[in-house]
């Protein structure tokens, strides 16, 4: 079950032996994206880095995943339909041109994109995803990267955001998309949406 409000997340629990060390946020989309392929439960994940891992409150220390004090979480993990190929994300999706010109969408199941606070309200156990969807004029765009590693960018009357278990967007020639960190080229059509409590990981 998905979290509620001023609910428990998680129980203690050490990484099984069966259990996938990652340390970015690709590596664990990729062994999701495998389980998927294989037709086979995703294993539990070790997280020792990236996004997904700090949100979570992950120390990146190997001991701790196999140690009394590791905790196992349920997640949430997304599916991106890129021009037709679903690719899996645990993460975020980016949508951008180059240079980070003109709108700029992001699809958070995580908080943090590197070491922005890019969605501070996001929960990757809640069943949503959040969708950011900016093109603050060159002025604007500087005040709001100077602010998103607080999250302080928010509200913003620039940037609309959005809860959602799903989505679709048509996107403009040259827009290149980003999955997890990992650039899969340019695309036209984008579809997201959510599958609640598909992956348990530790941290």
């Amino acid at each position: 079950m998905t979290i509620e409000k001023h609910e428990r997340w998680g129980d203690p629990g050490r990484l099984p032996d069966d259990g996938v060390l990652v340390r970015t946020d690709a590596e664990a989309s990729d062994a999701m994206g495998a389980a998927r392929r294989d037709r086979r439960d995703p294993p539990v994940l070790g997280l020792l880095g990236g996004d997904l891992a700090r949100t979570c409150g992950a120390t990146g220390d190997e001991a701790r995943l196999r140690g009394d004090e590791a905790q196992t979480l349920p997640v949430d993990v997304g599916e991106a339909l890129v021009d037709g190929v679903l690719r899996h994300f645990v993460a975020h999706v980016v949508v951008r041109r180059p240079f980070w010109r003109g709108r700029v969408l992001a699809v958070m199941n995580a908080q943090y994109l590197g070491r922005w606070n890019v969605a501070p309200r996001s929960h990757p156990n809640d069943g949503r995803l959040d969708v950011l969807d900016a093109d603050p004029p060159l002025g604007e765009r500087w005040k709001v990267r100077a602010r998103l590693h607080t999250g302080t960018h928010l509200p913003h009357p620039d940037i609309s955001v959005r809860r959602v278990t799903g989505a679709q967007f048509d996107l403009d020639r040259g827009t290149r998309v980003w999955v997890d960190g990992r650039s899969v080229g340019a695309a036209r059509a984008l579809s997201v949406r959510i599958e609640p409590d598909a992956l348990h990981v530790v941290v």
